[in-house]
């Protein structure tokens, strides 16, 4: 089954934990600068539909420990588990 609905995160935080684990912080993406001309890009688009969003994540899986950084942006798909 396809995905019912993309949003796109940006990394704001990424706070370190005895042991390795991380917490994630992500928000919707926003442009934060002026537009120019027409002001439409990527990020623009996904606001203007999803315009705020909050996501915490705890990561405790050493294969997937130090792969995020503040400032990368991510794709979240959400499908339908059942």
């Amino acid at each position: 089954m396809s995905a019912v609905m993309r949003a796109k995160m940006k990394v704001h935080n990424v706070q370190k934990h005895d042991g390795g684990a991380e917490t994630l912080q992500f928000s919707a993406v926003a442009k934060s600068e002026a537009y120019e001309g027409e002001g439409e890009d990527e990020n623009n688009t996904y606001a203007l539909y999803t315009p705020t969003a909050d996501l915490t994540m705890y990561v405790a899986n050493p294969a997937l420990q130090g792969k995020f950084e503040e400032g990368q942006e991510f794709y979240l798909d959400f499908t339908p588990a059942g």
